[in-house]
Order: structure tokens, then sequence, then C-alpha cells
């Protein structure tokens, strides 16, 4: 085994959360794009594969050629610990589109911690540690 990459499937979004996700992290960026084409299972132009670094943390991507009737769930999220107070608050604020699962605050785990769910449906952590 040479590595372990977390997949994240899509339903026809994938290149827009990509971009989204790469623009608000340092050090992102998307690293490969296959589409589907005329004659594939998808819709043409959408992402057969996908890869992209958040912060040096490589992900791969699709978009479903299926439609089902499940999306991502909180029980899967993203942690990111934040290394300033301007850092934990720019990556809640932009990634809680979808919903707040613990508001941002000091706990007695984290100096300031955050649970959100974006509007792709994607769970995100943040914690600001105690130093």
């Amino acid at each position: 085994m040479s590595r372990v990459t977390p997949f994240l499937m899509f339903q026809g979004n994938a290149e827009e959360a990509m971009n989204y996700y790469t623009s608000l992290i340092e050090d992102s960026e998307i690293t490969s794009i296959t589409r589907y084409g005329a004659n594939g299972p998808g819709e043409e132009g959408s992402i057969l594969k996908a890869s992209f670094t958040l912060n040096g943390q490589e992900f791969i991507c699709i978009d479903s050629n299926m439609k089902h009737d499940f999306t991502f769930t909180p029980s899967f999220s993203l942690f990111i610990n934040c290394d300033t107070e301007e850092e934990i608050n720019r990556l809640y604020e932009g990634l809680s589109a979808g919903g707040v699962l613990m508001p941002l605050g000091e706990y007695p785990f984290s100096k300031k911690f955050g649970w959100t769910v974006d509007k792709f449906g994607v769970s995100w952590q943040f914690t600001l540690p105690y130093e």
C-alpha cells in the first residue's frame, strides 16, 4: 500500500467544490481532472476523476454518474488545525453555508473550535488549540 487518500463523491458539483476548497485553504491546488466524454456513462464534461490537494493533503473526487439517495454525513469530517484566530474565523465562515453542528467558541478541549457543514454537504471541524 502506498497511501490512503480521502475520496469524495459529488453529484454534479465536484469541480465547483474543488475550486471553492482550493480558494479558501492556503497551499492548495487542483492537480488533475479527467472528464466524461460524449460516449461516457456520465454527463459529458462532468468529473470522471479528479485530484486536488488541501495544504498538501491529497484528495480524489468524482461526479457520480448514478443518482443515489445518500450524500455526505457528519460522521466523517475534515479536521483542520488552525494557526491563527483569523484563519479559524475565515474558514469557519467560508465553510458553514450548509449548517453549524457546533458553534465557534471556546471548549475544554480547544481555545476555539467549530464544526460545520459546507454548501456541498461535506462536514468540517476547525480547532485553534491551546498552546
